[in-house]
């Protein structure tokens, strides 16, 4: 089976397929990503790093981990409650109408308020944690609970618009690698910046070379800056196309009717599955790598090469991707970027103390993230031409809500687990490597490689078995689509 797209030539009577945006579309949708990914991984990755190792730098060690327990613990709770709104959301995005469009009034929004309730975040509330921890849990769930709810929105709309743009899978492609290449700079750009940040602007504030209170309020600022000028780059910078597809789908419905297009999709829900096994496999390890670098290997001011790894080989790799999938059909990409993962674990698992090898593991484990999530993005947006086939409504923000709904689940998780591996693992406050003890190595091990190992396996195990739309299939699809409207618009004429 060839995985190249084939390109439809309209007949006379029949829908055009959507013109190809302009570069400066393309640009600015680009760069949306790059803030919203920085974001991502400081409120999934760092936020629990600051929680364990300064928020509560001061107080008894035995308090503090209790402090740390319930933090992480309700953070979860807030995080997979709020999975059950992500569709609810994409159904408010999916009926917004204004002259704006749908999509680029929640890039607006969620620019500008999701980095006033980060700086909250990462300040202990503006320092209110010192002053009454009882109001300051009370606040800090309802804040929390705002700040991933309207990130949501940004996420959804973002990725949303890439069908709104096109109903061209290998275009969708092209949308899908430029934000996945921008994503994947911020994303580990944040890992790359994380400490050297953190640590200048502690000396700065304090005198100290560390990784303090004051500086993680300042790295908080940042995101939040960049995360605004972003998500505004999208807001201002591109448009929306009004074809055929989407002007002659069905009304979206009530909330209720946004479970159930999920519900009737099962391509979606096949690849929702392997997603998320890969996804939550993914940010359990991500997570604790501060932790491997830090107790682990002793050599935390080597932290940095954790986020330069992934960002050279996000640059290398997303790129390749619209290339390589018009020889190479998407499923053997990702077969391909799973078995890379695969030898990627078996080296962390054998030599955790050696960091020749780590590295080696570290190019092994990012060299198909890229790949990886593209083709998930790219199969779950192609089936919002395969709903459509099935129920004549286009859920497009529903559709794509699923996603970011898993990267909720699996970044909850991730809290969970780096919470719970600093306390179990002995890896929290002032310990340093020369703490550690055997078991505390085979604790980190377990969280960090094993699991998440049989994780990846699965998730190689449900896409080959039970995702069966690719990019012919699709294209099939949207001709079978294109058939029904030019009977239909001649049947009205």
């Amino acid at each position: 089976m060839s995985g190249s797209t084939t390109q439809r030539t309209a007949t006379p009577g029949q829908p055009q397929p959507m013109p190809t945006r302009n570069m400066g579309q393309k640009i600015a949708y680009a760069f949306g990503n790059l803030g919203q990914a920085a974001f991502y991984n400081t409120m999934s990755t760092f936020f629990i790093t600051f929680v364990t190792t300064a928020l509560f730098i001061d107080v008894d060690k035995t308090l503090a981990a209790r402090l740390i327990a319930v933090i992480t613990g309700l953070v979860v709770v807030i995080r997979i409650a709020e999975i059950f709104l992500d569709p609810l959301l994409g159904n408010l995005v999916d009926n917004t109408n204004t002259r704006w469009g749908r999509f680029r009034p929640w890039q607006f929004i969620g620019g500008l308020v999701p980095g006033i309730l980060l700086i909250m975040v990462f300040t202990g509330l503006f320092g209110l944690v010192d002053v009454n921890t009882g109001v300051f849990m009370v606040l800090f769930v309802i804040v929390f609970i705002l700040l991933d709810v309207i990130y949501s929105l940004r996420d959804i709309s973002y990725w949303g618009m890439i069908p709104a743009i096109s109903s061209d899978s290998h275009e969708r492609s092209t949308y899908t690698a430029l934000g996945a290449f921008t994503g994947s700079i911020g994303y580990n750009g944040v890992t790359v910046i994380v400490v050297p940040v953190v640590s200048w602007f502690t000396w700065k504030f304090t005198g100290q070379w560390e990784q303090g209170r004051t500086g993680w309020a300042a790295f908080a600022i940042i995101i939040a800056v960049l995360g605004l000028l972003t998500a505004w780059s999208v807001a201002f910078g591109t448009r929306e196309n009004q074809g055929e597809l989407r002007a002659k789908a069905e009304a979206n419905g009530n909330p209720i009717e946004a479970f159930k297009a999920i519900a009737q999709n099962d391509q979606l829900l096949w690849v929702a599955l392997s997603y998320l096994l890969y996804s939550v496999a993914n940010v359990a390890t991500t997570g604790v790598l501060f932790y491997q670098f830090k107790y682990v290997l002793g050599a935390p001011d080597s932290f940095s090469i954790a986020g330069v790894i992934p960002v050279i080989t996000g640059l290398v790799t997303t790129p390749l991707y619209p290339v390589l999938n018009r020889r190479i059909p998407r499923r053997w990409l990702y077969t391909a970027g799973m078995a890379f993962m695969i030898a990627g674990y078996t080296l962390f698992i054998i030599a955790p103390m050696n960091l020749p090898v780590v590295i080696v593991a570290l190019v092994l484990f990012y060299l198909p993230a890229q790949t990886i999530q593209m083709t998930a993005i790219l199969s779950m947006t192609d089936s919002i031409e395969y709903g459509q086939l099935k129920t004549g409504k286009r859920n497009e923000a529903v559709t794509l809500s699923v996603r970011p709904m898993l990267d909720k689940i699996a970044g909850a998780l991730s809290n969970g687990i780096v919470g719970f591996v600093a306390v179990a693992a002995g890896m929290v406050g002032n310990a340093t490597a020369a703490d550690m003890t055997a078991a505390n190595i085979r604790t980190f091990k377990t969280c960090a490689y094993y699991l998440p190992l049989a994780g990846i396996v699965a998730s190689l195990v449900v896409f080959l078995l039970t995702v069966k739309i690719d990019e012919n299939m699709h294209d099939h699809i949207v001709e079978q689509l294109e058939e029904r409207l030019a009977s239909e618009n001649t049947d009205e004429q």
